[in-house]
């Protein structure tokens, strides 16, 4: 039976965990600069020099395909500052760049969940922000000394990040009463996609006007000083923050009582992998980052193939879903929250009901989009709901593992973050081949691929997901007294 929870109300937005929720959505927004800089960077950065020869140039402008929007023309290297490095890495060497931040990420899922959720997440969070912003700084140096650093840099960075990402469930695990989960999440997690837009839509901007190297330096040196925010303001149990009220003190630990957490605990491992339900979630995480990870990493691709922009007019184009998908993710974390506490839908119905919006709706778009090439608003407009309705997602499968398994939230992320990137893996591997094949029929089959991927998890969640907290995670110890 899916109760609803019974904690009445408490959506005090002046109070700590609100606050909390914002440093979260600053550090969030500060790793995804960090992590997508290099995609913009990137266009200044490769050896210009593949562009002149007509044949190159004649076929850069029919097939599109990704390494030519690394450097789509000579007029586009040219507004950059020419003061500052060029390399000549191949687009199979963009291609392990790009990717090693995902290995590292997945490296450290894992562990850094399981420890996070034994040991306190503050503190494991705070070093993986600021190694990684640290990383960041090195990386115009690490560049210059060879490709390999660069490589090992990026790979050490997706572990640091990795660190920092999967531990902010242990937090609101604690932190964040059951009738406000969906709008505290949303509020931090928007962060990723408003970072994402900020760096694409200044980071073009920057390397003009300061050449390519200032973009690792703004955003890491951005991500330093979030650390001395997080340390400050970040606690792991809000019954140890120094700042909180009694009454907000009281109304977390009151409605998070039938939900209590023992410091000591064995991860039920066997009847995790029997538990259908976190199968359900697994398998939404994989649909979900397949079809997000390709507009991340190959949007300034499509988009210049497509409708063949300069390189300033493509990062502003490409940062606009972004910001429509940081903007959803907080309206539909609201909405979820809102039709909970008026008991207007059952918990599990809103889990799935966000999470069918959210894989049907930038499903439809992405079918629609090979056969609307020709206008450029109509690309625009489903460019932009791609991402935008993606992220609707946030209040359903991606926060279940907090309804079915809160004392092992932060595992359950790492491990559903791991089926994600996996999925990034292989989809951004694939369509890098499907479209180096032949651009236009390549880049349909890439998104009616990625129709079939979201589809297949949808229909795997509806059928096997749950709101419900799983026998094998309930708190034990509370039975035998």
């Amino acid at each position: 039976m899916d109760k609803g929870p019974s904690t009445r109300r408490g959506a005090d937005f002046c109070s700590l965990r609100y606050g909390l929720a914002v440093v979260m959505h600053l550090s969030n927004l500060t790793m995804i600069t960090q992590r997508v800089s290099l995609s913009i960077a990137i266009i200044a950065m490769v050896n210009s020099t593949q562009q002149p020869t007509p044949a190159n140039a004649s076929n850069a402008s029919t097939d599109g395909p990704p390494a030519d929007a690394l450097g789509d023309s000579s007029r586009s290297s040219k507004e950059f500052n020419t003061g500052t490095s060029v390399y000549e890495w191949s687009p199979e060497t963009q291609g392990i760049i790009f990717s090693s931040i995902s290995y590292g990420i997945i490296l450290t899922l894992i562990p850094s969940g399981y420890l996070a959720g034994m040991f306190g997440a503050k503190q494991m969070l705070g070093a993986g922000l600021l190694l990684s912003s640290l990383l960041t700084l090195f990386t115009p140096l690490a560049a210059d000394l060879g490709v390999v650093l660069v490589i090992v840099i990026r790979t050490i960075q997706g572990m640091a990040q990795g660190m920092a990402w999967t531990g902010q469930f242990t937090i609101w695990a604690k932190w964040a009463p059951p009738l406000e989960r969906s709008k505290l999440t949303s509020i931090a997690g928007s962060g990723a996609a408003f970072g994402s837009f900020t760096i694409l839509c200044v980071g073009g901007l920057i390397s003009q006007a300061l050449g390519w190297p200032f973009i690792f330096y703004i955003f890491g040196s951005l991500g330093c000083v979030c650390c001395l925010l997080w340390f400050t303001v970040i606690y792991d149990d809000p019954t140890h923050h120094p700042c909180i009220s009694i009454r907000e003190k009281e109304h977390i630990v009151s409605s998070l009582a039938q939900q209590s957490t023992s410091h000591r605990r064995a991860v039920p491992i066997k009847a995790m992998v029997r538990c259908l339900p976190l199968w359900a979630i697994f398998m939404g995480f994989f649909s979900h980052f397949w079809l997000c990870t390709i507009i991340i990493t190959y949007l300034p691709t499509y988009i210049s193939s497509v409708l063949h922009v300069n390189i300033r007019e493509n990062g502003v184009l490409s940062s606009l879903p972004f910001l429509a998908a940081s903007t959803c993710t907080i309206l539909g974390g609201q909405l979820a929250d809102f039709l909970l506490s008026r008991n207007l839908l059952r918990l599990i119905t809103v889990r799935k009901l966000f999470s069918s919006l959210g894989l049907l709706l930038p499903s439809f778009c992405a079918v629609a989009l090979p056969f609307v090439a020709s206008s450029y608003v109509t690309t625009i407009v489903l460019l932009i709901l791609i991402p935008g309705t993606s992220n609707l997602c946030d209040s359903g499968f991606i926060i279940n593992t907090l309804d079915v398994a809160p004392r092992y939230a932060s595992f359950l992320m790492g491990l559903s973050r791991g089926f994600g990137l996996l999925a990034g893996i292989i989809s951004s591997t694939a369509t890098g081949f499907i479209i180096s094949q032949d651009s236009v029929s390549g880049w349909r089959n890439v998104f009616f691929l990625s129709a079939a991927v979201n589809m297949f998890g949808l229909v795997f969640y509806l059928m096997f997901g749950q709101a419900e907290i799983q026998d094998w995670a309930k708190e034990r110890t509370l039975t035998r007294l």
